[in-house]
C-alpha cells in the first residue's frame, strides 16, 4: 500500500488504576497483551501511534490530546480490563478519528480451578464494553467492537476489516480526483454534485480540460512512444485487428495521461469527451482506454463515460485489494442462470483470467472515434460488485452484492466481460440490484468483501445497501 494509502492506526490500552496495588502481577500481563496487540496492528502494513497505558481519567485525557495531535485515520481502544467510560470518552470526544474498542483476553477460556480474583481479571475485558456502548451512544458517538482472545484469528480477521477499511477512508479524504471533459450526454444517473463528493468522502475533485491532457500528448516523443509501446506488448496480447498507428497512438495518450495523473497528483480519474468527425480531441477520448487501463493497473482508477461516482467505487475496492473494474450490465443468461457484465473502455488488468488482449476496433459503440481496446474475461471465483447510489434526499449509499465469476461463452468485442452466478433467477436479482438506487455503472472486484464494506460505510458514515 502506498504511504498516502497507509492508514494511522492510534493505539490507546487501559484499565482501572485501583486494581494495581491490589494484584501486583496484574498490570504487568495487561502491558504484555498490549504490546501484542501493537505488533499485530503493525502487521496490517499500517502506521500506528501507541500512546500507551492509561489507569484514569487524567491519564486518558492526556492520551487524547496525542491522539488529537497525530491525525489518526483510526483509533483501537484496547479495553484489557475493567475501565470506566470517563477514561474512553475524551478520546473519542477529541480526537476527530473513529474508535474501534476491541476486548480481547488472553486465551480462549480461564482455568477456573486455579485462577485468582487477579487473574480473571485479565480475562475481564468485556466487563466496561456496554459502558463504552451506552456512553458512546448517550453522546451520539457512532459505536463498533471486537471481541475475542488474543491469538483469536476470527476476531484478528474483523480487527483487519476495519484497518483496511481506515486505509479507504485515508485515500477518499486525502484523494484527488480528475474530472476531464464533460457529462455523457443524457446520463442523469452519472451526473454529480462535486460538492456531495467532499461532503460524504472529503478530498478534492480536480475539474480538468482534454486540453490539459493534449499539451501533455503534444510533448511526448517518439522514443517515448516506441518504450510504452514495448511496455504495452508485454503486458497485453496484441491481436491482428490492433493498427500499429492506432496502437502507437494510443501509447502517445498513454504517456501523456500518466504526466496528466503525476502533475495533477491525481488517485483517480473519470473522462468523457464527445468529439466530432476525427477532430483532435475526440482522438484524445478515443485513445484513452490503453493509458488508462494501465494507470487502473497501478492503483489509479480511470473511468470512462464521466463515471465519477464510479471511479470511487474502483478506488474503494482497489484500496481493499480486490481490483475494481468498471463494469455494467450486457445480457442475462436464463439458461446457465448468469447475469453477464462487463464494459467497453479501461478496465483492471489485475482481475483477469489471463493475460488480457489489445483489440482494435474501428467504431466504439454509442461513442464517437476508433482506436485500441481492452479485452479480457474476469478470473473465475468469488467476486464483488461496488457501486455508490444517491437518495432523493442527496445522501451517498454503497450499494453492494457478492457472487462468483463462472465458466461460460464470451463475447469477443474488445470488453472486458463476466459472467456472475447470484444463486438465483438472474432476473429477479437484476431488478433487486436496479432498485437498490445504484447506477448503471459499479465497480467489480475479487473476493467477497462485503464484510471489510461494512466497516467502510461505518467509518464513512454512510449507508451500504447489500442485495443478496
Amino acid at each position: 500500500m502506498t504511504e498516502k494509502r497507509r492508514p494511522r492506526i492510534g493505539l490507546i490500552a487501559g484499565g482501572l488504576g485501583a486494581y494495581w496495588p491490589q494484584f501486583p502481577d496484574l498490570l504487568p500481563t495487561l502491558r504484555e497483551s498490549s504490546r501484542y496487540v501493537s505488533e499485530r496492528i503493525k502487521g496490517y502494513d499500517a502506521e500506528i501511534v501507541d500512546v500507551g497505558f492509561i489507569s484514569d481519567e487524567r491519564e486518558g485525557a492526556k492520551a487524547a490530546e496525542k491522539l488529537r495531535e497525530s491525525g489518526c485515520d483510526l483509533i483501537v481502544g484496547f479495553l484489557t480490563t475493567y475501565l470506566t467510560a470517563t477514561m474512553l470518552m475524551p478520546v473519542a470526544q477529541r480526537s476527530g478519528a473513529p474508535v474501534l474498542l476491541i476486548n480481547l483476553q488472553p486465551t480462549e477460556s480461564m482455568d477456573h480451578a486455579t485462577f485468582d480474583t487477579g487473574q480473571w481479571l485479565a480475562y475481564c475485558g468485556a466487563c466496561p464494553l456496554p459502558e463504552m456502548a451506552n456512553a458512546f451512544t448517550r453522546a451520539g458517538i457512532d459505536f463498533r467492537s471486537v471481541s475475542g482472545y488474543l491469538r483469536d484469528e476470527r476476531a484478528w480477521a474483523r480487527i483487519g476489516a476495519w484497518i483496511r477499511a481506515a486505509g479507504v477512508r485515508k485515500a477518499l479524504r486525502h484523494g484527488r480526483h480528475g474530472l476531464m471533459g464533460h457529462l455523457y450526454p443524457g446520463m442523469y444517473d452519472v451526473s454529480t454534485d462535486l460538492a456531495m463528493v467532499n461532503a460524504h468522502f472529503g478530498g478534492h475533485v480536480e475539474v480538468l480540460e482534454f486540453d490539459d491532457l493534449r499539451v501533455r500528448v503534444e510533448g511526448v516523443t517518439e522514443s517515448e512512444v516506441d518504450d510504452r509501446v514495448a511496455e504495452a506488448s508485454e503486458i497485453f496480447e496484441v491481436t491482428e485487428s490492433v493498427d500499429q498507428e492506432d496502437f502507437a497512438w494510443g501509447a502517445k495518450v498513454s504517456v501523456g495521461l500518466d504526466r496528466l495523473v503525476a502533475d495533477f497528483d491525481l488517485d483517480s480519474i473519470a473522462y468523457y469527451h464527445r468529439g466530432l468527425n476525427g477532430e483532435q480531441h475526440e482522438r484524445l477520448g478515443a485513445g484513452m482506454i490503453l493509458g488508462a487501463s494501465m494507470l487502473t493497473a497501478r492503483g489509479v482508477p480511470a473511468a470512462g463515460e464521466y463515471e465519477l461516482r464510479t471511479s470511487l467505487a474502483m478506488l474503494i475496492m482497489d484500496v481493499l485489494g480486490a481490483g475494481g473494474s468498471f463494469t455494467e450490465f450486457q445480457a442475462l443468461d436464463f439458461t446457465r442462470g448468469h447475469v453477464e457484465m462487463g464494459h467497453d473502455g479501461p478496465a483492471h488488468l489485475a482481475i483477469s483470467a489471463k493475460k488480457p488482449l489489445l483489440r482494435g476496433l474501428g467504431v466504439f459503440h454509442g461513442k464517437r472515434g476508433w482506436g485500441v481496446s481492452v479485452e479480457f474475461d474476469v478470473a473465475t471465483g468469488p467476486v464483488t460488485l461496488l457501486g455508490v447510489g444517491q437518495t432523493r434526499d442527496g445522501r451517498y449509499t454503497l450499494v453492494a452484492a457478492e457472487g462468483v465469476v463462472a465458466d461460460g461463452p464470451h463475447m469477443r468485442i474488445g470488453n472486458t466481460t463476466s459472467r456472475v452466478d447470484f444463486g438465483r433467477d438472474p432476473g429477479e436479482w437484476t431488478d433487486d440490484w436496479s432498485a437498490s438506487g445504484v447506477g448503471h455503472h459499479w465497480a467489480l472486484g475479487t473476493g467477497h468483501r462485503v464484510a471489510e464494506l461494512k466497516a467502510v460505510a461505518s467509518l464513512l458514515g454512510v449507508e451500504l445497501i447489500t442485495v443478496t
